[in-house]
């Protein structure tokens, strides 16, 4: 069963999840394989179709990938430096960027609660790569997890893209038996039921500030 959502509500409503992911409600394996159908229709270049996702569902398996993210979270130079700008965008409404540290530190306490974590990946890699080689590769996998991510906000799930598993890369990919050397980790996604569906576009900078039109 999906939600009666247009497609612009399903857009506009999609978010990042954090504190409304329902630990305590198994997900069952239907959803996420129907979810995975729909993320593989997205645009892939040169229909290559390099995309894979590892679910992790076994609790011990789920623990394990929880404390090699929560390593890789923690590492030394994994956030980036902001600039004013970037700042006053990212607290573009009052209080937005307390709710986004609060939401941050509970997934970091209870990520391996989620019933199931989702790491997409794409074969290839990209380190060094020149930036049209880079662009193709990511191209070919980012619309296929943002599908994912919006098949399961129409079936009450949600999610959210997290990537403290690339700086503990190598790591996780001995655990989940990822061939490293020919193939990348995109994300990792927890998912789970939502505390309620009543999700609500959220407060964005003005179109003006990004929209271009024929020139910069």
């Amino acid at each position: 069963m999906t939600l009666d959502l247009s497609s612009d509500e399903l857009l506009s409503t999609t978010r990042a999840v954090r504190h409304r992911l329902d630990f305590d409600r198994p997900v069952a394996r239907e959803l996420l394989e129907e979810c995975v159908d729909l993320a593989v229709q997205a645009p892939t270049g040169r229909n290559r179709q390099r995309w894979h996702f590892v679910i992790v569902t076994d609790p011990g398996q789920r623990a394990a990938l929880a404390d090699a993210w929560r390593a890789g979270v923690q590492s030394p130079g994994v956030s980036p430096q902001l600039r004013a700008r970037d700042v006053r965008r990212m607290d573009v409404a009052p209080g937005v960027m307390n709710r986004v540290f609060s939401g941050s530190s509970y997934l970091f306490r209870r990520l391996h609660e989620a019933p199931a974590l989702v790491v997409p990946c794409v074969e290839g890699r990209t380190e060094d790569a020149e930036v049209v080689h880079q662009a193709g590769t990511w191209g070919s996998i980012l619309p296929a997890v943002w599908s994912f991510a919006l098949a399961a906000r129409a079936r009450g799930l949600g999610t959210c893209w997290t990537t403290g598993n690339l700086a503990n890369e190598k790591e996780v990919a001995r655990l989940l038996g990822i061939p490293y050397g020919d193939v990348m980790q995109a994300a990792l996604l927890p998912v789970a039921h939502t505390l309620g569906t009543d999700f609500r576009p959220a407060r964005r900078v003005p179109r003006a500030e990004v929209l271009h039109w024929d020139r910069w």
